[in-house]
């Protein structure tokens, strides 16, 4: 059976953590938003490709396949203006826009969450922004949906190009503002432990035996009675990464449910992505953007210095 029209709207690598999974189940464990029968149905009906072949849902998935994922397109909405929450533009000009993310806004259509995302929103603001990846036009890197702060976009294919390269040769300097739970010691370090997922519950990632390194080093800001800021600038780029290594190391953030327990009722984990530092695609200029704290992070800091 041959793929359906169009650019696969997902595609999945498969890790080492999750050889011997069946496809189905695979999806379930990466894409929460459909039951394990409905993605049999999804699989049964062509729609996904294992290492480019129409797949079967009771396949067993091996370390570096391929997955691809062809959904139904939703409804055509993403250019109407007032989707999604209003962009908080940091800076722009004709090669990039750096725009502060809001925290509960999803950051491009996915499975579950087709519409009403940032893209959405950056769509009907800046209709030229074509490149790369047609359901993430621009993207050069992705925040969870819970973190708040500093995301770049590309207007154009050289400044994607070259954010891309950036990223991959690990020159973009990204940190953020961590409150955790406790008094980490020693107040400056390292943590250096590789991340994967979990092998007791696929949803989440954890410090595993994993043939991908993760680096992420902390140094501590300010401390509160029961509590500690941290400054966090990842080396690396896994998957909840900052999340991850300070769990790890007994000082998970302040309201993460996942990876601690959702001892503050903020509504969402205290992980805010404050500053980016890049080369400018055009003129290879260092440049810094910086987007201060939310007003709900911070008002429980005062709360914290006031205690």
């Amino acid at each position: 059976m041959s793929a359906p029209p169009g650019r696969a709207s997902e595609s999945l690598w498969v890790e080492a953590a999750d050889v011997g999974l069946r496809l189905d189940t695979f999806l379930v464990t990466r894409l929460s938003a459909r039951s394990r029968t409905g993605w049999a149905h999804i699989i049964g009906e062509g729609r996904v490709h294992l290492n480019g072949r129409a797949a079967r849902a009771s396949e067993r998935v091996s370390p570096g396949s391929r997955i691809e994922i062809w959904l139904p397109a939703p409804p055509d909405q993403a250019t109407a203006p007032g989707d999604g929450a209003p962009l908080s533009v940091l800076f722009e000009d004709s090669d990039v826009v750096a725009l502060d993310k809001p925290a509960g806004q999803v950051t491009h259509p996915a499975p579950g969450n087709p519409t009403g995302t940032l893209v959405d929103a950056l769509r009907a603001r800046y209709p030229d922004i074509v490149v790369g990846d047609a359901r993430r036009p621009g993207l050069v890197h992705r925040l969870d949906r819970d973190t708040s702060g500093v995301l770049l976009i590309a207007r154009n294919d050289a400044a994607l190009r070259a954010l891309q390269r950036q990223w991959s040769d690990r020159s973009v300097v990204k940190e953020y503002l961590a409150l955790v739970v406790g008094h980490p010691q020693p107040e400056r370090a390292t943590i250096d432990a590789p991340i994967g997922r979990d092998p007791r519950d696929r949803r989440r990632m954890a410090v595993v035996d994993s043939v991908r390194p993760a680096r992420t080093r902390y140094e501590t800001q300010e401390r509160f009675a029961r509590a500690t800021l941290l400054l966090c600038v990842p080396e690396t780029g896994r998957t909840h990464q900052i999340r991850v290594h300070l769990a790890s190391i007994g000082y998970p953030i302040v309201a993460d449910a996942t990876y601690g327990t959702r001892n503050v009722d903020l509504g969402r984990h205290f992980l805010h992505a404050w500053r980016l530092t890049f080369r400018h695609p055009l003129n290879g200029a260092r440049q810094t953007i910086e987007a201060p704290l939310p007003p709900d992070l911070a008002a429980y800091v005062e709360l914290l210095r006031r205690a």
